[in-house]
């Protein structure tokens, strides 16, 4: 993206930054900066001031490690709200169903979200597709997200690398402006130059 021009009313939502990503049952991941990614786009955005809400997946799956009884349920070190920032609990793939994520972006008058995390093909991907049917105009931070290798049904496994690139081409054509997080922080200077 040759000029990326952020709205001052957008809105950032890292989705499901949680621990229990780190371990089995969850199959090897590809972005082993993911975390450094994503906390630079938080610390850049909390410094802009910003508003941030967080989501955090809660499985209602008894035993599932997002359980919120269990402590990879938590939020990866450094990824939790501060302050007066809000959290949504969302228990499907979609940070928009079963949550008021939607009323509170219309009550903050954001028409844009900027969105990263775990994992890009599911809750990211998921989200993103709700919140461009919407009518937000959705950014994608794709090297702040991170997914998992897949079975392919017929005894193979695709790479976590191309289920990610396959994602956010598609999500590129028709319902995200994806950018780096080095564009990202640029078009956060832009606003709060202005």
């Amino acid at each position: 993206m040759n000029s990326l021009k952020l709205q001052e009313n957008a809105v950032l939502i890292p989705i499901d930054m949680q621990r229990a990503f780190d371990a089995a049952p969850w199959p090897p991941r590809w972005n082993g900066r993911v975390d450094e990614n994503g906390l630079t786009v938080l610390a850049a955005w909390r410094a802009a001031k910003r508003p941030i809400i967080h989501v955090r997946h809660d499985s209602i799956k008894e035993g599932s490690t997002l359980h919120p009884e269990q402590p990879g349920n938590a939020f990866r070190p450094g990824f939790g709200p501060m302050g007066g920032e809000s959290l949504v609990t969302k228990s499907v793939n979609a940070a928009f169903i079963g949550t008021d994520l939607d009323l509170r972006l219309r009550r903050l008058g954001a028409d844009t979200v900027v969105m990263f995390g775990i994992s890009t093909d599911m809750c990211v991907s998921t989200s993103v597709r709700v919140a461009a049917n919407l009518g937000y105009r959705v950014f994608l931070v794709e090297d702040a997200c991170d997914c998992f290798d897949v079975a392919d049904g017929a005894g193979g496994v695709i790479a976590a690398r191309e289920i990610h690139r396959a994602h956010v081409a598609t999500l590129r054509a028709e319902f995200a402006d994806v950018v780096t997080t080095g564009e990202l922080l640029s078009a956060l200077g832009a606003i709060k130059a202005a």
